[in-house]
Formats: structure tokens, sequence, C-alpha cells
């Protein structure tokens, strides 16, 4: 039995876990298949306060001051979670283990929106991507798309114009509002990025003939792009699959604190209202945290 469950390995889920093992409550991180989520992703994480540098070696040191603390740390993802009578928690992970927990804090984020059109999900490890970082080498000296015009697509459009000959940006608005102006001022001082606004894609499929393995992505006024790869940047969806239906979400699967049963604590890119930045995980991590430390203490109590 533990005193607290926290079901991510992000910047809130790791924030989470300091707090409650340095509180000396007994601590397991469920952290999904591979740690860190969207964070350990960025290539340059500058935003954060005190510290530059790769999301990954962030999340690392991170979770190593978790660890010192106590916290242990499970690589598996939550398939269900029942309450009993008392509300003391049993969360059943695709290992095929039970966890028990008086407190559970959900942290488990968001997951990048996938694109919509013909062609795309059949095409995805294709020429398609999600993860500009993870497989932006791949497309050394070649020409890409990414699609989107937030931070996200724009800060993903600079990391692949240091590896790709030509960069496009497909976005759908007549500017990047969205972006910050920093992100934008770097992206319009690339000569190798070249926006493309007001522009929609319908669909992407393979060019016939092609030994390279190039895509065309087809605009929804009939033009065709003809490209090495494309990334996707529109957004996230909260990764709140493994919730049943009794805890209430909004359109993209965030969740209200105040729709939680007792003894349940939610952080991170997964709540309702919350910005989606590192700094703001931070602390709703560490709020959730101290506020699932007082509930087992008022319980023990």
């Amino acid at each position: 039995m533990y005193d607290i469950i926290i079901l991510g390995s992000g910047p809130a889920g790791l924030t989470a876990a300091i707090y409650c093992a340095r509180a000396n409550k007994k601590t397991l991180i469920i952290a999904g298949d591979t740690l860190g989520g969207q964070t350990s992703e960025i290539a340059n994480l500058e935003n954060f306060p005190g510290y530059m540098g790769s999301g990954m070696d962030w999340i690392q040191a991170t979770l190593k001051q978790a660890q010192h603390f106590g916290a242990e740390i499970a690589y598996t993802s939550a398939t269900d979670i029942k309450c009993d009578d008392n509300f003391k928690y049993t969360i059943t992970c695709d290992n095929g283990k039970t966890y028990d927990a008086n407190a559970i804090i959900l942290a488990t984020g968001a997951r990048a929106r996938r694109l919509e059109i013909q062609g795309a999900k059949e095409l995805v490890g294709q020429g398609v991507s999600y993860c500009a970082t993870c497989d932006g080498f791949f497309y050394s000296g070649k020409k890409v798309l990414v699609i989107g015009g937030g931070n996200s697509a724009l800060n993903d459009a600079l990391y692949l114009s240091d590896l790709a000959h030509e960069v496009q940006i497909i976005y759908r608005k007549p500017s990047f509002t969205r972006a910050e102006a920093i992100v934008r001022d770097r992206v319009a001082e690339r000569k190798n990025i070249k926006p493309v606004f007001n522009t929609e894609l319908q669909s992407i499929r393979k060019k016939e003939d092609s030994e390279t393995g190039e895509l065309i992505a087809t605009t929804t006024n009939g033009d065709e792009i003809v490209c090495d790869g494309i990334f996707v940047a529109i957004g996230h969806e909260a990764n709140t699959d493994y919730l049943d239906e009794s805890i209430k979400r909004d359109d993209v699967g965030r969740i209200a604190s105040e729709s939680l049963p007792s003894g349940m604590f939610v952080a991170g890119d997964e709540k309702s209202g919350i910005k989606m930045q590192v700094a703001t995980a931070v602390g709703s991590g560490c709020s959730a945290a101290m506020d699932a430390i007082n509930y087992v203490n008022t319980k023990e109590n």
C-alpha cells in the first residue's frame, strides 16, 4: 500500500513526487512507457526559470531528485482505477500488476492531436511525424512541411531548419498570432523557413515512382506541395482515456479538479484551464501534492 501514487512522469508528476516523498509519504510514480512525456522531446528548454538545456536532461535530474527522497518508479501505464467505500484506490496497469494507494494524483499530460485528413494516419512513420526531435535527423538536407501555427509548430520549424534544406510552415490563418514574439522573430530570421499562410491540407499521398519516398500534400484549394516529410503540431489532447465516464472532462479530455472524488487530485496538462507550459505544470504538481499530503494526513488522524 502506498500513501500516494502519481500517474505520469512529466514536470507535474515529478514535482508532485518530490513533494510527496519529501513529506515522508510512501510514493510511487507510474511513469508510462517512457519517462518525461512531452518535455523529454524539447530540444532546448529555455523558458523555465534557472535552466537552459534539453528537456530530457531536466527530466532526468528532476527524477533523480524525487528518488533521492525515496520516491519509487514503475514504467507502466494505468488501464483502470477503482475506488472502494473507504476511498482507497486500486490501479491496474498494463504490466499486469495492481497498486494500492490512499490518494492518487493524475498527471498523465497530453498527446499531440492527430491530423484528420486523408492519408495522414496511413503514412505515420512513412513521412508523417508528430515529433520533430525524434525524427528530424532522417530529413537532413531534405524538404519538409510543418503543420500548425503555435509555439510548438514554430519551434519544430526552427529545430528542423538546422537539419533540412527547406522548411515550409503550413498555417490556416494569416499570421502566427498564437506564437510568442521571440519565436516568431527567430522564424523570420531563418532563410530556409517559408511560412505559407491561409492554407490547409486536404490529403497526403506518396508520390508515384519516387525512389526517395517523397510525399504530395494537396491543399484545400487544389495546390500540390511535394516534400520529403510532414511534421504535425496542431495542438494536444489530454491522456485521460484510462478514466471511466464518471470523471467529467472537457472537449479535449481535460479534468476539472472539483469533479474528482475524495483522494483524487489532478495536475499538469490534463487539468482543465491550465496553460500548457513546464512552469505551470510544475506549479500545479506542487499544489496537487500539497493537497494530497494534507488529505493523507487527515485520513491518518
